[in-house]
């Protein structure tokens, strides 16, 4: 099923915690506390998700179709109460257009500031 535009627009601006998950799961599934691992690394302890923060942010993007479980267990799993999850090509696409938006972003704020007095 293709992803329409305005479905992938409807879900933007992505709440921070909600983009550094997606940010996680794009590199392969993953469990809640290695999500919270990988976000406190990937941003250099910058952002350190509570376990209530990400699976509030979890079941959200669980509702609106951005990840999944998946069906089939991995072999590797040692501890049958970790549930892996995973982006699905829709979570994918909104991941995609909110770092499109990010970067436009930041090339609005660097225009600004190109030539701006510092200040003092």
């Amino acid at each position: 099923m293709p992803v329409k535009d305005d479905d992938v627009d409807a879900l933007l601006p992505l709440p921070a915690a909600a983009f550094h998950i997606l940010l996680a799961l794009s590199a392969g599934d993953c469990h809640g506390y290695g999500i919270i691992q990988d976000v406190e690394a990937r941003t250099s302890g910058a952002l350190r998700l509570s376990p209530g923060t990400l699976y509030r942010t979890i079941q959200r993007l669980l509702e609106q179709g951005l990840i999944e479980e998946p069906r089939k267990l991995s072999r590797a799993r040692v501890d049958p109460r970790r549930r892996d999850y995973r982006i699905t090509p829709f979570g994918a696409a909104v991941a995609r257009a909110e770092t499109r938006r990010l970067t436009e972003l930041v090339r609005l704020a660097r225009n600004v500031w190109r030539g701006a007095p510092e200040p003092s």
